[in-house]
């Protein structure tokens, strides 16, 4: 569960765009970290990597690490006021799955060196209170996941990183 169904919701979002046929005028990349829970080495070390270089071609990172359970909306970081009106926009597009609350302050402890120098956020916002009753627990297995609301959050997450990367204007800073 914990790791595992963020890993999985973020692959599969590229696999079901990639199936669907759409592809947005900016690329999508999954990238999976190691040692999150010790010392977000391989987050820091991607940043360090990638940063300098890429920066002014990223859009918005993405993070899903705090289970995939009923999606309620996306968390949001940006330090543009224009940015948040952007991202509210994209999350009525998830009314009809009653998904379409905006929480300011993205969950994304991977990637707050990205935050940190400005760069727009994301994190999936799901009901998880039982997060808690497996995380590193015997019982934190994908066992503990609802098929459905593994298939909203993969749907959510799909869409979302299409809708941002197809943006005409890229998100404000």
């Amino acid at each position: 569960m914990d790791d595992a169904s963020g890993a999985f919701v973020s692959w599969r979002a590229l696999a079901v765009l990639r199936q669907l046929g759409l592809r947005p005028r900016r690329t999508l990349r999954c990238v999976l970290w190691t040692d999150e829970e010790q010392a977000t080495s391989g987050a820091k070390e991607y940043f360090r990597r990638h940063f300098e270089s890429e920066r002014r071609l990223v859009n918005l990172v993405m993070e899903s690490d705090s289970g995939t359970f009923r999606p309620l909306g996306l968390g949001f970081s940006a330090t543009n006021k224009w940015a948040l009106c952007m991202a509210a926009e994209v999350v009525t597009l998830f009314a009809p799955i009653n998904a379409s609350q905006l929480t300011l302050g993205a969950k994304v402890s991977d990637l707050t060196p990205w935050v940190k120098r400005g760069i727009p956020a994301a994190s999936l916002t799901t009901a998880n209170e039982k997060y808690f009753y497996f995380h590193h627990s015997e019982g934190d297995t994908m066992s503990v996941l609802d098929r459905h609301e593994l298939d909203l959050c993969t749907a959510i997450w799909a869409a979302a990183a299409y809708v941002f990367a197809e943006l005409s204007e890229r998100l404000p800073r």
